[in-house]
């Protein structure tokens, strides 16, 4: 090999050493440690005691749980009581999202702090919040008689409304700040824009804001639904034990029941549901930012 291409090549190892000593990188090392330990290995553990049946290493734990008909009506409460909460919220929090963004000075930091503190309350207290909310003579009740919609006091808790309005109250504000957060970055000469060129309002919404918010949509969509399939608090406490989730099941399974194996099933389950809508919804946000940016 002649010298001067010896010469060409050495700044390549140098550069790929330097790309394997980015302090930048080596700052998230001590999170992925932590989430390897203190969450890969115990997965790796579910997903096997899933895998072990009577017969040995197999599929066969999943095909006897899917086999049963109770199983599927337990997943199509998981999947429907997740869809219902996640569409409530963003039917309520859409509207709070773009008030906050357009709000300005005291009213936004109000508007803010009211998305926010609630946070800080813990799903427990919630709850039994709700519980007093929506039984006979709670709040709602009252409400809905005293506007005439109902001719008398009804009991919303241990139904699926109940659970669907304390759910939502809970994860709202992980729709409102994904929507919050891209309604922020637009440009709000492009609705100026689109007004001189004789846009309607509602043509304004429907052709340049909604476009534009859908990648803060699709992460609401996504943070909501991931928490509120894998929600087990609030069914205990709100609907009880006649409507079982995957959640409560592998809680039930776990803890009363003491069978690793069915409690390991459902949970890999829900959380292959709920990886699936986070990779899937990711995919999508990515591919929507990208078409907004060309």
């Amino acid at each position: 090999m002649s010298v001067p291409a010896t010469l060409a090549a050495a700044p390549v190892p140098a550069r790929r050493l330097r790309l394997r000593l980015d302090p930048v990188a080596l700052m998230a090392l001590p999170a992925f440690a932590y989430l390897a330990a203190s969450y890969g290995w115990p997965l790796l553990v579910l997903l096997g005691r899933s895998l072990s049946g009577p017969d040995g290493i197999g599929l066969a734990p999943f095909a006897q749980f899917l086999s049963d008909p109770f199983s599927w009506r337990v997943i199509g409460n998981t999947v429907r009581s997740a869809l219902l909460v996640t569409l409530v919220c963003l039917l309520l929090g859409y509207p709070a999202a773009i008030a906050l963004a357009r709000a300005r000075g005291a009213v936004q930091a109000l508007l803010l702090l009211s998305v926010i503190l609630p946070l800080s309350v813990g799903v427990v207290v919630k709850a039994y919040a709700w519980q007093i909310v929506l039984r006979r003579d709670g709040v709602v009740s009252q409400v809905l008689v005293g506007l005439g919609i109902w001719d008398a006091p009804q009991r919303l808790l241990f139904t699926e409304t109940g659970l669907v309005l304390g759910a939502a109250n809970v994860f709202l504000p992980f729709m409102i700040l994904p929507i919050y957060a891209v309604i922020r970055l637009i440009d709000p000469r492009l609705a100026e824009a689109a007004a001189t060129l004789g846009a309607s309002p509602v043509r304004r919404f429907l052709c340049v804001t909604l476009p534009l918010t859908l990648p803060g949509i699709v992460s609401g969509i996504a943070f909501v639904f991931s928490l509120a399939v894998s929600m087990y608090v609030v069914p205990s406490l709100v609907i009880g034990d006649r409507y079982q989730t995957l959640a409560t099941l592998t809680g039930r399974a776990f803890l009363f029941m003491r069978d690793e194996r069915l409690g390991s099933t459902t949970a890999v389950i829900l959380l292959a549901v709920a990886v699936a809508v986070v990779v899937g919804s990711t995919a999508l946000a990515r591919r929507l930012g990208g078409g907004g940016q060309t």
